[in-house]
C-alpha cells in the first residue's frame, strides 16, 4: 500500500499553528512508524526514505539506494536517530495532524519542515555502499 501526499497540501500545512502543538511522544511515534517505509520531503521535493523495523531499528537512504542501518530513541522530548558509521545524532520533533506526519529538526527549528510524502508497508531497495574504483 502506497499513499502519496500532494505538495499543495503540504504547503497548506506549513503554518505556525501546525507546529504550535505538542510533539509526538516516543510511544506515539513508535506506534505510528513501526512496520512502515516513509519517504520524507519538503515543498522542494523528496529528501530521503526510512524503513522502521521492530525494536526501534531503522534503515535510511538519501534516495540513492545506499542504505545505512541505525536506531531511533527518545531524548529530552525529541526523537533521535543514530546510524552506524556516523557520530552525529539527528534529533527531531515529530507532529501528527490529520494523519499527516511532519518533522522539524531540533538543531534548526526555523528550517523548512519535512513531511511524509509517501507511505509504504514494503521494504526499501538497498544496494549497499559503492565499493571499488
Amino acid at each position: 500500500m502506497t499513499r502519496l501526499v500532494s505538495f499543495l497540501g503540504l504547503a497548506l500545512l506549513q503554518t505556525s499553528a501546525t507546529f504550535a502543538q505538542t510533539p509526538m511522544s516516543a510511544d506515539e511515534f513508535e506506534q505510528f512508524v513501526t512496520g512502515r517505509t516513509l519517504t520524507y520531503g519538503t515543498a522542494a521535493g523528496a529528501y530521503g526514505i526510512e524503513e522502521y523495523g521492530s525494536s526501534r531499528q531503522v534503515r535510511w537512504s538519501f534516495l540513492d539506494e545506499e542504505c545505512i542501518e541505525g536506531i531511533w530513541y527518545p531524548q529530552d522530548g525529541a526523537i533521535c536517530f543514530a546510524y552506524v558509521g556516523r557520530f552525529d545524532e539527528q534529533c527531531w520533533h515529530f507532529f501528527l495532524e490529520g494523519g499527516q506526519l511532519s518533522a522539524i529538526t531540533i538543531d534548526a527549528p526555523d528550517a523548512q519542515p519535512h513531511y511524509v510524502i509517501e507511505d509504504s508497508d514494503g521494504p526499501m531497495q538497498c544496494f549497499g555502499p559503492r565499493i571499488g574504483v
